[in-house]
């Protein structure tokens, strides 16, 4: 067991304080190199300058006493389900975390969203980090942390409970080093992001004016994303007569002519150096075994970072849906269950926000993947103009899943990375 005033423990923040890669020498070594033109100055020069700050340095080293602390308030959260728009349990948990330090402003806003804020000295942008309360998983479950072999496995112990810790243990570190920036930073813990956006929307209406940057903490840890994917989501419903099993075919149940589209549709090419995604994911037909469908259907969801790409995906496919309902003499009903555009600002690449973003992953001694098709809250900030990256304090697996799971280790590196990123982007105040 690590204690506050252990030896081992002040040796260990030692060797990680003097680290360029702020990290443990036997986990990283040192910082990768950056290319041989020097085009990550001057953002990697201002990043090493507020790295070596003794207030950034006090604000790690105050992680790695917390080490114990993280992991069973992590796994404490975890243990609250929170489905998406039932997240209120798991709200108020955190907003009485928050309220607890004394250097935040916190309250709730109208969509239900936890907001917190901590006041800088002037002179900074506004930087907001986000992380979502909300799970995929049903209400009633019943979750159990279970710790074996340096992970921690559990239904939502990654999206995003993992990223709502980092900026809890971040504020405390922050607060312990005592350390000021310019800029305001506004921890923000937000309702419905699995299901309908509406806890960011709701933020970034409100607020769009007052957001100089905007960082979402879902997924991701030893990269990031600048861009928002586009995400369409559909629902094709193929009408027919319906009728007994015994009954004269044809008339065919309608799942044929579902099943000939849903073959054809996964047919379809993908363009090449564009990220596209295509899944048919749920399906539906009669609600007898003897009997055929009346309406049988099937969802699509199309993903593109071109939006030019989805509208030509989803005209080949209303095509072939057309084609195979009339070769059975049925008819085609589409319902457009959702749309979000996707999200691109013109030279975001080169902004403040992605250079001090990447000049922070390199210090932290990582090689980062840096790469447009963020899906996340993010996206919404994005589409409202706002400069947004998306990244995350750790690594997962089996995200949505009941066997979802994290390594335990770099979750309090990935804390300090979080921790650099606010110093960098807020403007440390001397």
């Amino acid at each position: 067991m690590r204690t506050k005033n252990s030896l081992n423990s002040s040796l260990l923040a030692l060797c990680l304080l003097l680290s360029c890669a702020a990290a443990s020498s036997a986990q990283t070594g040192a910082a990768p190199a950056r290319e041989p033109n020097g085009a990550g100055q001057p953002y990697d020069d201002q990043v090493k300058a507020v790295l070596a700050r003794q207030d950034v340095r006090a604000a790690f080293a105050h992680v790695e006493r917390e080490r114990d602390r993280i992991l069973r308030e992590w796994i404490a959260i975890t243990e609250i389900n929170a489905p998406s728009g039932k997240e209120a349990e798991r709200a108020a948990f955190i907003e009485k975390l928050l309220r607890g330090y004394g250097s935040l402003q916190v309250g709730r806003d109208a969509a239900g969203n936890v907001v917190a804020t901590r006041k800088g000295t002037g002179g900074g942008p506004v930087v907001v980090i986000d992380a979502h309360m909300d799970t995929v998983f049903q209400e009633g479950l019943k979750i159990k942390v279970e710790v074996r072999d340096g992970k921690a496995y559990a239904p939502g112990i990654g999206d995003d409970t993992r990223n709502v810790e980092a900026m809890l243990a971040a504020v405390r570190a922050l607060d312990a080093a005592d350390m000021k920036t310019k800029g305001d930073i506004v921890f923000l813990f937000t309702v419905e992001e699995e299901t309908s956006f509406r806890g960011v929307e709701e933020f970034v209406k409100a607020n769009k004016g007052k957001i100089g940057q905007y960082i979402a903490l879902d997924g991701g840890y030893d990269g990031f994303t600048y861009g928002g994917i586009g995400i369409n989501w559909y629902k094709h419903h193929f009408i027919g007569p319906g009728g007994h099993t015994r009954s004269q075919t044809p008339p065919y149940s309608a799942t044929l002519p579902a099943a000939r589209a849903i073959e054809r549709i996964y047919q379809l090419q993908l363009p090449q150096g564009i990220s596209s995604n295509l899944n048919i994911g749920m399906l539906g037909g009669s609600e007898v075994v003897n009997a055929k469908a009346a309406d049988a259907w099937f969802t699509v969801d199309l993903r593109s970072t071109s939006n030019e790409v989805i509208a030509d995906l989803e005209k080949k496919i209303a095509a072939i849906v057309k084609e195979e309902a009339e070769r059975e003499r049925m008819t085609v009903r589409t319902e457009l269950m959702s749309a979000t555009p996707a999200a691109q600002i013109p030279g975001h690449r080169d902004s403040f926000l992605v250079k001090t973003a990447e000049a922070v992953h390199y210090a932290m001694g990582f090689k980062p993947s840096i790469t447009l098709s963020g899906s996340n809250n993010g996206n919404v900030a994005l589409l409202a103009g706002v400069p947004a990256i998306s990244t995350g304090a750790g690594p997962c697996s089996n995200s949505h899943a009941l066997t979802e799971n994290c390594e335990i280790e770099p979750l309090y590196k990935g804390i300090q990375k979080v921790i650099l990123l606010l110093a960098a982007t807020a403007g440390p105040s001397q």
